[in-house]
């Protein structure tokens, strides 16, 4: 039997694109919206009013790459901007109806989704995975 693959990092960015462009294809044909701009959408729906700084902060992602993803949920209808009630070089993101809409159909798509991936990993794998993932998120070296 062969000695399986302990190349961490390696085997993260490999599953990290598999699921990607799967989803991604999926979430296309469902609501019509890529997993960056599902991430995007829920964390707006979750904070309404939320900055663009603060989206950022939220994904992961430099402020330079939000402006790009905002723009493009702006011309799709998905969200809106705002004034900031405070800073007036700063904007507001709210949801729109159309984005509400997405995300509603996107939901299915993503239930299968997970549904899937427990199938494939088991329950307990699952559950270990997406904890596994967390701590790794919030890693600080």
């Amino acid at each position: 039997m062969p000695e399986p693959d302990l190349r961490l990092f390696f085997l993260l960015q490999r599953a990290a694109h598999q699921l990607r462009t799967t989803a991604d294809r999926r979430l296309l044909a469902a609501a019509g919206i890529t997993t960056a701009q599902l991430g995007a959408l829920f964390a707006v729906r979750d904070r309404p009013g939320l900055s663009q700084r603060e989206l950022a902060h939220t994904l992961g992602l430099r402020e330079s790459a939000v402006t790009g993803l905002v723009g493009r949920l702006t011309a799709a209808g998905l969200i809106e901007r705002g004034p900031h009630p405070s800073e007036h070089r700063a904007v507001v993101l709210e949801l729109t109806d159309t984005g509400r809409d997405a995300l509603r159909a996107a939901r299915p798509e993503i239930d299968r989704f997970n549904a899937e991936l427990r199938e494939l990993l088991g329950e307990e794998g699952f559950t270990g995975t997406a904890g596994a993932l967390g701590r790794l998120v919030d890693w600080r070296p």
